[in-house]
């Protein structure tokens, strides 16, 4: 069977959508959110399979919720991109004609790119030898992509093991590195929308930026062309990796990228301890006047926000409205919502991707501001 969905209910969920999130907002006297669409269809980079044995065959899987015994078998995939469709047929011949490619193999894992990179991860129970190498050779060259085998910890690459993506921003175009295993935002064109909308409401600086939670430098990348400086920070190795490449392949050259978690940084910032990733970085340096954070879906947690305070300009990029809601709530005695958005990453579900500007109040006569990183 084929993945459901249905393009004329489109227009009624995204709407559904952004009443939801005026409503999460209202207590904060939010202006309208701009709402950004997505595609209808192909629009998901980014897909992953298990395999279901049937008579002998194998085919692509998925489950629902809490439901691990009874597969949904997949011919094709509306939501994933065009690319994706292409392979997995193309994939699947391959396999049934190989044993070296079918011997215990159990997922499968497609990446792609909007600049028309992909990769395939194929997932083994079992180790992997020259065999398979010679097979996975060959097959890389008939699809023209690179291809990952994993099995039990180890892996072998056949070409690269991260896609390239390009994107654009105001009018320049951005490449990125994405590695396999990595996060990547999993709705492209959505993505571009989403980068749009932050170089803009971020507007020509002539200060500086902090970022916490950078990834691969998804935002990075534009958000360092509007300001004087960025310290960014990241906490996964292969995102920072990433990010570090990215940051030279565009020649950015502006930014200070650190290995640490937001957390740690705000005990840097408030000079609870010394980090020793920080040597060399004198962060009192730093003109500070915006903060840019795209945090996981628990939100930031309390002290991390409460550093954010102390920043004219709060850009927040969230994939959990309520959590972005509670941390505005936090915020909301010293600074206001300038601009909001809704970005339609994941069209035909309940979730939601926003973006808030967040704006120093102005203080009435006798009011006290927090303290200011400068």
């Amino acid at each position: 069977m084929s993945a459901v969905l249905d393009p004329s209910n489109y227009t009624q969920q995204l709407d559904a959508k952004a009443a939801r999130l005026r409503e999460l907002l209202a207590p904060f006297d939010a202006p309208e959110p701009a709402v950004f669409d997505s595609p209808r269809e192909h629009y998901r980079l980014r897909a992953e399979f298990r395999l279901w044995r049937e008579n002998e065959q194998r085919f692509y899987a998925m489950f629902a919720p809490g439901e691990k015994h009874t597969p949904i078998l997949i011919e094709d995939f509306p939501i994933a991109s065009l690319r994706i469709n292409d392979l997995m047929p193309r994939l699947k011949a391959a396999w049934q004609a190989s044993s070296a490619l079918s011997f215990k193999l159990f997922q499968v894992e497609f990446l792609t790119t909007l600049a028309g990179d992909a990769m395939i991860t194929l997932c083994y129970h079992r180790p992997l030898d020259e065999h398979w190498e010679a097979a996975a050779q060959q097959l890389a060259k008939d699809l023209d992509v690179s291809i990952i085998g994993r099995s039990k910890g180890k892996r072998l690459v056949i070409g690269r093991d991260y896609a390239v993506e390009e994107l654009q921003v105001a009018g320049r175009s951005f490449r990125y590195r994405q590695p396999e295993g990595a996060f990547t935002q999993p709705n492209g064109t959505v993505n571009q929308k989403m980068l749009n909308w932050a170089y803009e409401a971020l507007g020509e600086r002539q200060d500086d930026l902090l970022e916490l939670y950078c990834g691969n430098g998804n935002f990075t990348l534009p958000l360092a062309t509007r300001v004087r400086k960025v310290l960014a920070t990241e906490i996964s190795k292969t995102s920072v990796n990433a990010a570090l490449h990215n940051l030279d392949d565009n020649g950015v050259n502006n930014v200070r990228l650190v290995r640490l978690s937001a957390e740690e940084l705000t005990e840097a910032l408030n000079e609870v301890r010394p980090f020793r990733r920080l040597e060399g970085i004198d962060l009192k340096s730093y003109q500070f006047g915006s903060v840019f954070v795209d945090p996981p879906r628990a939100g930031m947690d309390p002290d991390t926000c409460e550093l954010t305070r102390r920043f004219d300009n709060i850009l927040y990029i969230s994939c959990n409205p309520e959590t972005l809601a509670a941390n505005i709530a936090q915020l909301h005695d010293t600074h206001r919502i300038e601009r909001c958005a809704l970005f339609d990453q994941f069209p035909y579900t309940h979730h939601m991707e926003s973006g808030v500007l967040l704006v120093r109040r102005k203080l009435g006569r006798g009011g006290a501001s927090p303290p200011r990183l400068r």
